[in-house]
């Protein structure tokens, strides 16, 4: 039997990735723990096979007062986790980064394109991993998962702020932009394999269809029974603004299909399928 154990009890991404992995299959010992406090340091790991680090500090705004926190959690905090399961002998380290560590509100990003995180969660992600990745050996293998936006009932971050204009606004930009997504059950089918199949390096997870922020929107109104008026009349000036923002809802951001090179298919639901699923 595989043992596994995740970081991050309260965690949205953990606690599913839990309870698929369970229902998935019996040939699994999976449990959550919390490093909220120490006491997780006198833990024994020495029985574990797999750690899948999740905890970190996301979708807060940042500030100066708490730019060191992201360095202290998402960065000193994993690499310590890491060290203690590489001492104890754990055989593989997964570790959930992000798409943030590229650094870009519009684009493609493929296989060439250069690391430059801007805000402090995705330098602080970033900082983990080549900690993390530089402690691997032939005993200690190394995940990184870099996936965009999780989406998902009761997720937070975008997902969420889209969720709720879904349910508020009577009218809303028609503009079809790509961007790459994730499910969050292909998610955890994701992570699943990469564990049963001791798969080591960088993973970029994404939906197989890129998703529109309107095509997003119209189907969890449709879910949630509001009308929602779609309009062109708004697309030249939004294109022009030049603000984050804008950017970041309206923009193309992409994973190009070629970035991982699977010989594996983890996708459980398509785009409609998957947000029927995830709103009702």
């Amino acid at each position: 039997m595989m043992r596994i154990l995740i970081t991050g009890k309260s965690s949205y991404v953990g606690n599913k990735v839990k309870n698929w992995i369970e229902k998935k299959s019996k040939n699994y010992s999976i449990e959550a723990i919390t490093l909220r406090d120490n006491m997780w340091k006198g833990r024994d790991f020495s029985n574990i096979d797999a750690v899948f680090h999740v905890a970190g500090i996301a979708h807060k705004k940042e500030t100066k007062k708490n730019e060191s926190l992201y360095y202290k959690i998402n960065r000193d905090l994993a690499f310590e986790v890491a060290k203690k399961a590489k001492n104890e002998k754990v055989k593989h380290f997964i570790f959930l980064s992000s798409m943030s560590v590229y650094g870009m509100d519009t684009g493609i990003i493929d296989t060439n394109s250069p690391i430059k995180p801007k805000s402090n969660y995705g330098k602080s992600k970033f900082q983990a991993e080549n900690l993390i990745s530089n402690l691997e050996d032939d005993s200690f293998k190394v995940s990184i998962l870099r996936p965009p936006m999780i989406y998902g009932k009761n997720c937070k971050g975008n997902y969420a702020k889209l969720s709720k204009i879904s349910t508020l606004t009577p009218i809303f930009p028609h503009i079809f932009n790509k961007r790459s997504m994730i499910y969050i059950d292909n998610f955890c089918e994701f992570v699943r394999i990469i564990i049963f199949e001791s798969r080591r390096g960088y993973y970029h997870p994404q939906n197989e269809e890129y998703v529109s922020t309107t095509k997003l929107v119209e189907k969890i109104s449709e879910v949630n029974g509001k009308k929602v008026v779609f309009t062109k009349i708004f697309n030249k000036i939004i294109t022009s603004l030049n603000f984050t923002i804008f950017k970041k809802i309206f923009g193309d951001l992409i994973y190009d299909k070629k970035i991982d090179k699977l010989d594996f298919n983890y996708n459980v639901f398509n785009f409609d399928e998957s947000i029927r699923v995830t709103e009702k």
